[in-house]
């Protein structure tokens, strides 16, 4: 080999070296903003008069990529709302607070650089996701499940520091203002509680709800979310044999459905079995329009024999609200609930769903003249 040749192969593998170092460093860097966005809420429903039974209170938040930039981060934009609902007496030691679902699933995101953030596409955000993660991202790919395995690695390859921060968010939370809180859910794979604390499994990812008492330790087992939505399927596996959990709080017996889960009149018969006085659930509607647009129908294989109405003949509004909850159809005998759904832009994916509830069949929902992304965050108070 020639001195030239010999040279120039020096030169690449040096620069070869140094590309590598320089995406390692890159990888690690992690710039952490300390702006919070809109802290606004208002109470769109507050039924009921104020009593020692407690409540059920609904925060329904206005979220966005940048919130989810660290836990600390998300922590301080929710005790901010838990705080304005405490200066108007809507929290005390019997309250049980519910939040919506996948609140705590955009936790992929925290501790991530600023390029994803500032996308402009779920795709692209979740390609520097990737490219940012290499080595987890590749491991998460090999253990995949599913038919989606792309977007299956993409939830599981920080499973374990979602589980973590998840358990130190939603536990400090309840802990902190002294409350039972439905910390809505958050996509793990084979998630379970084992010695009070939130544990991650190597099998499929679930869909799942932790409920967290006043003392921040989570109350029994996750609750699996059995029939996943439309645009799940693919990567969140279907739980439709697990058990439907009820809890006891200082309010009641609390029992949780999450997402559509809440339109299976079969669900509420076996919370009716096991003694359920109240109904969370938390709810995730895609889609900015989606609320007025006409109903998709059951996700699950088979739609109950005694709904009475088709895919097509209703709005996803009118459906949540003869399907979900305490009124006639469910056949529920818990006295109340409150369906809360998950509001915010994240990336170019927009969410919608109007947040209400029930107390023996009547219901109280807010009123929002639009469907657009931008409104403060919502209060709905459910007094027992």
């Amino acid at each position: 080999m020639s001195p030239l040749r010999k040279t120039f192969n020096v030169i690449v593998g040096l620069l070869l070296i140094a590309m590598v170092i320089s995406y390692a460093l890159w990888t690690g860097q992690r710039p952490v903003s300390l702006y919070l966005s809109d802290l606004r809420i208002q109470l769109t429903v507050n039924e009921g008069q104020p009593g020692e039974r407690g409540n059920l209170l609904g925060i329904q938040p206005e979220l966005s990529p940048s919130d989810y930039q660290s836990r600390e981060h998300l922590q301080r934009k929710l005790s901010a709302y838990l705080q304005q609902a405490r200066d108007q007496g809507l929290i005390n030691d019997k309250t049980i607070v519910v939040l919506p679902e996948h609140v705590g699933t955009w936790l992929f995101a925290s501790g991530e650089k600023d390029q994803l953030y500032q996308s402009t596409t779920l795709k692209e955000a979740m390609t520097w996701l990737s490219v940012s993660n290499p080595l987890q991202f590749l491991h998460a790919l090999i253990q995949a499940k599913g038919r989606n395995r792309i977007d299956d690695a993409y939830l599981r390859m920080k499973a374990q520091a979602m589980a973590n921060d998840y358990q130190m968010l939603f536990g400090g939370l309840a802990k902190t203002f002294g409350v039972t809180l439905v910390a809505g859910s958050i996509v793990l794979p084979d998630p379970s509680v084992n010695n009070g604390l939130l544990h991650i499994g190597a099998g499929a990812l679930y869909n799942s709800s932790v409920v967290f008492g006043t003392d921040g330790l989570p109350i029994g087992q996750p609750q699996r979310q059995l029939y996943p939505g439309f645009a799940e399927r693919d990567y969140i596996h279907p739980a439709p044999t697990a058990e439907l959990n009820v809890v006891d709080t200082p309010a009641g017996r609390l029992g949780v459905l999450i997402g559509s889960d809440s339109w299976y009149p079969g669900n509420y018969a076996q919370l009716n079995e096991k003694g359920a006085e109240l109904i969370a659930v938390p709810a995730f509607v895609v889609g900015n329009d989606r609320w007025s647009k006409p109903w998709r129908g059951f996700s699950s294989a088979s739609t109950p024999a005694d709904i009475n109405f088709k895919p097509g003949e209703t709005s996803e509004a009118e459906a949540w609200h003869r399907l979900t909850l305490t009124g006639a159809h469910p056949g529920s005998t818990a006295h109340a609930g409150v369906s809360v759904f998950m509001r915010g832009q994240f990336w170019d994916r927009g969410s919608s769903g109007h947040s209400f509830a029930n107390r023996r069949g009547l219901a109280g929902a807010e009123q929002i003249s639009d469907d657009q992304p931008g409104h403060s965050a919502r209060l709905i108070n459910l007094w027992l």
